[in-house]
């Protein structure tokens, strides 16, 4: 997952080799974004999630994946180039993301929410290990920038890494259904089906805030830190520090989730993280008190993530657990480029504290769906019975 960030964590460094606009910035993730809902839409239309084993899928998409940002850096295609590389990794991370849940779930037919709360922690992690990349003295350049080829290659290398750790020891588990069938309707399951369409706008909701808060945050938390005079080495490793803190966030929030109630846990996260996205933008000019504000809103932002994907598994059919949590993955992701867009949008016309707190909406939306779904008769097959 550290192919997901590795551009935008150097996104300073290209804005000063390119003289990027706000808007070019943002598509560096946006790209990585569309790529990735094109890739899980045509997985989860042909349901290639459930007719090819997933371990294999994880391992040709991880390698394809590094591939396609590796050329970033050794080809230096210029900005349409890196662009539509991005676009490229994107595809690929759709075979590895939902994959990799569903190798999971076939393990862990109890205590769901936190064994898929474990995945998303590392997930989290990896998400973030490009920020880490561009603040070790391994990568440092001239005037304290790492260079960027650095960071992007470093970070497909990991993918690699990933690929050769999955055909050496991952295999499905016990509780992994039959290979299905081809049934296009599956992927519309998760909008027509009442108790799925819930559990579907709560990630969306969640999603409408996850990733611009990973992509902007550290983008103010580094601008704080140099306005400060605090260095830029200390505002990157904030940066890591405020996404890293999620993958905590994960692990709790699924061992409550699991003892709780899903619903419950992911209510909590999402107003949690609402009222920090509503606050946090004020806070620019104290970069202590950015920080302490940051790593709360890192640590509760994605501590739900996992509930939603748990909550689909146990709500789909389960020999079409695959398309249903590709569909899910595609239709909160497809959402995320609007927001990511719309933070800097909102950043050139009234700055960080009304840019970042827009992202409450999605929260307050989750929230809404959450409780309807705590309320209907399917949420008893939600956690045992914990709803």
């Amino acid at each position: 997952m550290s192919l997901w960030f590795s551009a935008s964590a150097v996104v300073p460094q290209l804005t000063e080799a390119w003289g990027l606009s706000g808007g070019q910035q943002a598509w560096l993730t946006l790209s990585v974004q569309l790529g990735f809902v094109v890739g899980a839409l045509l997985s989860a239309t042909t349901n290639i999630a459930d007719r090819v084993p997933a371990h294999k899928l994880f391992q040709v998409s991880a390698l394809a994946g590094a591939a396609c940002n590796a050329a970033i850096a050794v080809f230096d295609p210029g900005y349409a180039g890196v662009v539509g590389l991005r676009f490229l990794t994107g595809v690929c991370l759709a075979g590895i993301y939902p994959p990799a849940m569903k190798l999971m779930v076939s393990w862990y037919s109890h205590r769901r929410g936190l064994a898929i709360g474990i995945l998303v922690a590392a997930a989290t992690l990896g998400s973030a290990l490009p920020h880490l990349f561009s603040a070790v003295p391994f990568f440092s350049g001239p005037a304290g920038l790492p260079p960027w080829r650095g960071v992007v290659a470093t970070a497909s290398w990991s993918a690699v890494l990933a690929a050769v750790l999955v055909a050496w020891g991952v295999r499905p588990g016990p509780d992994l259904p039959q290979s299905a069938p081809f049934d296009w309707r599956q992927a519309t399951r998760t909008l027509t089906d009442p108790a799925l369409r819930r559990a579907n706008m709560g990630y969306i909701g969640h999603m409408w805030e996850l990733y611009a808060m990973w992509a902007w945050a550290p983008i103010l938390l580094l601008e704080s830190y140099r306005a400060a005079g605090l260095g830029e080495v200390f505002g990157r490793l904030a940066g890591f520090a405020v996404v890293a803190i999620g993958a905590l966030g994960c692990v709790t929030g699924g061992a409550l989730a699991d003892r709780y109630g899903r619903t419950m846990v992911a209510s909590t996260s999402l107003v949690a993280s609402g009222l920090c996205a509503l606050v946090v933008g004020w806070f620019g000019a104290m970069p202590i008190a950015l920080t302490a504000i940051c790593l709360i809103w890192g640590f509760v932002v994605v501590a739900d993530s996992a509930q939603f994907s748990a909550a689909v598994t146990e709500l789909c059919e389960p020999s079409y657990v695959g398309t249903a949590l590709t569909m899910q993955t595609a239709l909160g992701f497809l959402l995320t480029m609007a927001t990511i867009r719309l933070v800097p949008w909102g950043l050139e016309r009234f700055g960080w504290g009304v840019a970042l707190g827009v992202l409450a909406i999605g929260p307050a939306v989750g929230v809404i769906n959450m409780l309807r779904l705590r309320a209907m008769p399917d949420a008893a097959r939600l956690a045992g019975g914990l709803r």
